[in-house]
């Protein structure tokens, strides 16, 4: 009997993937059907309703559905969700599409990734899209407040630019999905299913297991956060994103082999486990914070790590703005409609001299100049630029990999310096 917290849902693991011959009649249906062109936030998002990490939903959202995640962060029936999960289409697609249409949903690689019922077609005025972005980007930093977020989105943060770039109308219906897409090659024995990772809990015998959410390569904090999960834990899941991220972001392969690494020479092995999902990065701060532990508690966990500044960008969020909106969030009555996993909140962590090891600001009482701040845009500005990297920033091991693949970059791309991340907010 398995020991891990339940799906979120109460519905089990909903699962979209068709396999053997059912998948085999839905892949020649799908050769006749109108093709809908689908964006790498799509993609990542079928693959994630197919495996069952999104549970409880099996579709992309109608418009009733879309609003209320917005305002309430609440499906129509009332289970807890934070984010928009939504399909666009162009103006003359929807024309073409009556409502009970199947469609078959097409990648940027011309691969049919899932098939579609319509059961709402809905349109998406500039309005709308704007009403989406404050609802789901607009946080509580330099650049969101004092009418300042229209002013610098547009240009500077990549979700709120993904959002007011989709198609004039949103398609809704539940979906059959036909394929992984190349991550169970691309990342053998890394990417996970829902139902992999926990039959590996299980095993190892896990009740209490915490996730380390991560988009950059591991450096000090994140193995210092990662430690802390396991001395409160059973064991930590290592599970980093390996779908698209912004230009200037570390790819997946590199970030894999330094996590590798780091367990390799500084971990007790048995007490983590790395893995990868398919999704693209949102970027939308405290929100998608609530999102990771979403489909986390799909996974088999009930403990997200949530430090500074998680999933943010730029300067929109406050500080531990991810950490707060857990205390804020709806909790609806009725059987597995709440979020079950819960924050793991630790303060601003960084190497100090004095203290001669990692510490935070709850355990450190020295000052600016005794402490190496760590952060990953910090470290990907230094290495992009060739600048050194102060000691105690990261593994040597690591950073041998990291400067590796710099020098073998032909085209740099410029890294943006944010607050958040520079260490000006440490008093």
């Amino acid at each position: 009997m398995s020991k891990l917290v339940p799906p979120h849902g109460g519905k089990g693991l909903v699962c979209c993937l068709l396999h053997g011959s059912e998948l085999e009649s839905e892949v020649e249906k799908a050769a006749s059907l109108k093709k809908v062109s689908i964006s790498g936030r799509e993609n990542g998002d079928l693959i994630m309703m197919g495996i069952g990490g999104f549970s409880p939903l099996n579709g992309f959202m109608n418009r009733a559905d879309w609003k209320s995640v917005c305002e309430n962060m609440q499906v129509s029936d009332g289970t807890f969700w934070p984010v928009p999960v939504t399909l666009s289409c162009t103006k003359d697609d929807a024309d073409s599409i009556t409502t009970g249409d199947e469609i078959a949903l097409e990648n940027a690689d011309g691969k049919v990734m899932a098939t579609m019922k319509v059961t709402e077609k809905y349109e998406m005025t500039e309005a709308d899209k704007r009403w989406e972005c404050e609802k789901i980007f607009l946080g509580l930093g330099e650049d969101s407040v004092g009418g300042k977020f229209w002013e610098v989105a547009m240009d500077d943060h990549p979700g709120v630019q993904m959002v007011m770039g989709q198609k004039a109308f949103n398609l809704a219906g539940p979906v059959k999905v036909l394929s992984e897409g190349d991550f169970p090659e691309k990342f053998p024995g890394v990417y996970m299913t829902p139902k992999q990772a926990r039959a590996k809990f299980d095993e190892k015998g896990w009740s209490k297991v915490a996730a380390l959410q991560l988009r950059n390569p591991m450096h000090r904090s994140h193995e210092y956060l990662a430690k802390i999960a396991i001395e409160v834990c059973d064991g930590v899941f290592i599970h980093s994103l390996v779908g698209s991220l912004k230009p200037g972001d570390i790819p997946a392969d590199v970030r894999v082999k330094c996590i590798d690494t780091l367990i390799e020479h500084y971990f007790c092995k048995d007490n983590v486990v790395q893995g990868g999902y398919p999704l693209d990065m949102r970027y939308a701060g405290p929100r998608e914070g609530l999102l990771h532990a979403t489909f986390r508690q799909n996974y088999g966990v009930n403990r997200m790590l949530i430090g500074r500044d998680h999933a943010g960008v730029g300067d929109f969020y406050g500080m531990f703005e991810a950490q707060d909106i857990f205390n804020t969030i709806p909790k609806p009555e009725g059987a597995g409609k709440a979020l079950l996993c819960q924050p793991l909140n630790i303060d601003w962590t960084f190497y100090c001299y004095k203290c001669d090891g990692m510490a935070s600001l709850r355990t450190c009482n020295h000052g600016k100049d005794d402490r190496v701040i760590l952060s990953g845009t910090k470290l990907r500005k230094a290495l992009s630029e060739g600048a050194e990297v102060p000691d105690h920033f990261g593994r040597d091991e690591v950073l041998t990999l990291l400067r590796a693949y710099y020098e073998g970059l032909t085209e740099k791309v410029e890294v943006k310096m944010q607050k958040a991340a520079s260490g000006d907010e440490i008093k």
